[in-house]
């Protein structure tokens, strides 16, 4: 009987937790690119963040045009996430493997979201060329910085833009040679 209570509890906090820290790294990407802050969507992500974030920023300042208060609340989040599912599991995790593991779990969320807004973004273009909403303005915004650079090395052929597939691939390398690498390191700490 205790496995399900912890098994529902895991999975309460995982969603919970996941779709608040989303939204959270959404609006860092989105102040990264300089997305259009009109937007509805971009609306409905800043007043969703507002609450935790506007105290932090009174005392952590930005670095280089990037908001620290939304990074230190993301890997807080993080850390206390990993820190609960562990509880409920009946684990203890050190500080220092929960921090390694916080970051690996962290750039494993930026990882996917490159990769799942690449994917629907070439959905939504064979479904609706050249029609625009708000999420096709916010999913090119964040998409931009990166295909930009992998269409200098593999243009269009025939039309066909074949670079998020050089994008995956490099998404893959990078959770092999990163995230792997920390995630082990991480549960060696805990």
């Amino acid at each position: 009987m205790n496995g399900y209570f912890s098994s529902a509890a895991t999975f309460l906090i995982e969603a919970v937790f996941s779709l608040y820290m989303l939204i959270v790294l959404l609006l860092l990407m989105l102040q990264t690119v300089r997305a259009d802050f009109y937007n509805p969507l971009s609306q409905f992500i800043v007043k969703v963040t507002n609450p935790p974030l506007k105290p932090l920023r009174r005392i952590i300042p930005g670095i280089a045009g990037i908001d620290m208060a939304s990074v230190v609340l993301l890997f807080a989040l993080q850390m206390v996430k990993l820190a609960l599912i562990a509880f409920a599991a009946g684990m203890m995790l050190s500080v220092a493997g929960l921090a390694v593991l916080s970051i690996a779990e962290l750039i494993t969320l930026v990882l996917n979201i490159y990769m799942f807004s690449i994917l629907i973004q070439i959905v939504l273009s064979w479904v609706s060329p050249g029609g625009h909403n708000p999420l096709t303005g916010i999913l090119y915004s964040i998409n931009e910085p990166i295909m930009r650079p992998a269409r200098k090395i593999l243009p269009p052929i025939s039309g066909i833009d074949l670079s998020p597939i050089l994008v995956f691939l490099g998404i893959g390398l990078l959770k092999i040679l990163i995230v792997s690498p920390l995630l082990a390191l991480g549960r060696s700490l805990a």
